[in-house]
């Protein structure tokens, strides 16, 4: 009896579009991610990632080609199952905290699909004791730090128990330790990760895969340590390491 394998969490097709004032952002990208994978997507700026992720949760509608989360397509007639599924954290959480206390915060997307009582209850604790904020529970989200709050936006996320995670250049303005709490934590999760960064240190040490987006197409897919190797590549689509910094003498991450 044969199995029918899984959808990918992500799965992109000739994707094309152009802004209203004409220029065109992405020229037939094909990109899958498979469930449970952690991949990075680099590239210079203005290279089309930010545009690339809006079509992922229908903020933006494919020009041309198609967007499928977990094989659902992405469009208006899928809209609000396609926003549970994708679910993105932005670089500053500020954009994403804006109730009195932590717990309302991360219980308002939940409510907002319906679900109350103890089950939301349950739902809101298990995603801050993911992110290791459960006892901030109760606190105004103001009062904390700013990697805390970081934790807290990855957590209004989880809440709604998503498809794909989408994170926005998530260990900008942190400091040593919270950088290296976030990735615990995005290394424990058991969800589809899109991390978006300038960060590569951090893409090698999370994301076993990467992809590189450079005027509006791929121009490279392939494991994080072979791509952030090809002085070349890095050279011609503008992405610098640290100075010293030798990704050959980082474990790849598992």
């Amino acid at each position: 009896m044969s199995t029918t394998a899984p959808a990918p969490s992500l799965a992109v097709s000739r994707l094309a579009y152009a802004y209203p004032d004409g220029h065109q952002a992405l020229f037939g990208v094909d990109l899958t991610v498979g469930r449970g994978e952690r991949v990075a997507l680099l590239g210079p700026n203005g290279a089309g990632k930010t545009t690339l992720v809006l079509h992922l949760n229908g903020i933006l509608e494919a020009g041309a080609g198609t967007v499928e989360i977990a094989g659902l397509p992405v469009g208006k007639e899928h809209l609000a199952e396609i926003r549970r599924r994708v679910g993105i954290v932005f670089q500053d959480p500020d954009d994403q905290l804006f109730m009195p206390t932590v717990r309302e915060d991360v219980a308002f997307g939940p409510a907002s699909a319906g679900l109350r009582g103890d089950a939301l209850d349950e739902r809101v604790t298990e995603a801050l004791t993911r992110v290791g904020m459960a006892d901030f529970a109760d606190r105004p989200p103001h009062h904390l730090s700013f990697g805390q709050r970081r934790r807290v936006a990855v957590a209004t996320v989880l809440a709604m128990r998503p498809e794909i995670l989408v994170l926005d250049e998530p260990s900008s303005n942190l400091d040593p330790a919270s950088r290296r709490e976030l990735a615990d934590i995005l290394r424990s999760l058991d969800v589809t990760v899109l991390m978006v960064t300038h960060d590569l240190p951090y893409a090698l040490e999370l994301c076993p895969r990467s992809v590189v987006l450079s005027g509006g197409v791929i121009v490279a897919d392939g494991t994080t340590q072979q791509l952030l190797c090809d002085e070349e590549l890095m050279r011609t689509h503008r992405l610098e390491l640290p100075f010293g910094f030798d990704p050959r003498s980082v474990d790849i991450p598992l």
